[in-house]
């Protein structure tokens, strides 16, 4: 019977990139602590386990022009999709459930010029090369950050460490100080760049030298649209953010 959290969950693409990383202590010890978890009630757990390694499946190697980093998945019932930031299209953009830092990036977007997010679904930007990361995988029901302790931390970094010395021109997002905290493993890869504002979430958005939302919705951080430009001068496509909306702003 297969174990329900492996290595051979992770896409082969990314095991590669991950190298020998499987044999170091700090594996063993994140496959021994989230088995543990898993074997006393999965049904806690989200998202759930088939969809820990989501954002790697949707987003291979090869295909990640940007990352974006959230902390841990949603902990509120029905909203963790194993995609940093992402919920299910059928919870409505006017409804409680709907979280905030969804809205943000909404308004941000609409700011922007790309038009309002219809949904909360980002699995369009996952396919188009956006990785959305979060630093630990799993979380409890209820709980916030429950699993931050449980080793994710070794595999996540080892992860953005491989990847900016791989890939150039990648593109970061680092929305928050948790999210900015992995500089270091940024900093020093292929001519990234880099874009940092405050977290997108609650009032936070508007907090440090550099708001993801100017306050009163005068404008934002433009990150989406920076992001466009780079990848257009790099010579790849830029990223439709908006799925209703069609734009030839950087054709």
């Amino acid at each position: 019977m297969k174990a329900l959290f492996s290595k051979d969950d992770i896409p082969s693409d990314w095991r590669e990139l991950l190298g020998d990383y499987f044999e170091s202590a700090d594996w063993q010890s994140l496959e021994k602590n989230l088995q543990a978890v898993l074997d006393i009630d999965p049904s806690t757990v989200r998202p759930e386990p088939q969809h820990f390694f989501k954002a790697l499946k949707l987003t291979p190697v090869s295909s990640v022009k940007v990352v974006i980093l959230g902390q841990d998945p949603y902990h509120s019932p029905g909203l963790a999709q194993g995609l940093a930031f992402s919920i299910p299209r059928e919870i409505a953009v006017n409804s409680r459930a709907f979280p905030s830092s969804l809205r943000n990036i909404s308004k941000a977007l609409a700011l922007e010029g790309f038009g309002s997010l219809p949904n909360g679904d980002l699995h369009h930007w996952a396919e188009q090369g956006v990785l959305l990361l979060n630093t630990a995988l799993s979380v409890q029901l209820g709980e916030a950050s429950s699993h931050t302790n449980l080793g994710w931390k070794g595999l996540i970094d080892h992860l953005i460490g491989a990847l900016s010395k791989s890939k150039s021109h990648l593109v970061w997002m680092l929305w928050g100080g948790h999210a900015q905290s992995k500089l270091p493993l940024i900093e020093n890869g292929k001519d990234p760049l880099v874009l940092q504002s405050s977290h997108p979430s609650g009032l936070g958005v508007y907090k440090t030298d550099r708001p993801f939302l100017e306050p009163g919705g005068k404008g934002s951080c433009n990150h989406f649209t920076k992001t466009n430009q780079w990848l257009v001068d790099h010579n790849e496509s830029p990223i439709q953010w908006v799925e209703s909306i069609h734009t030839d702003l950087f054709s």
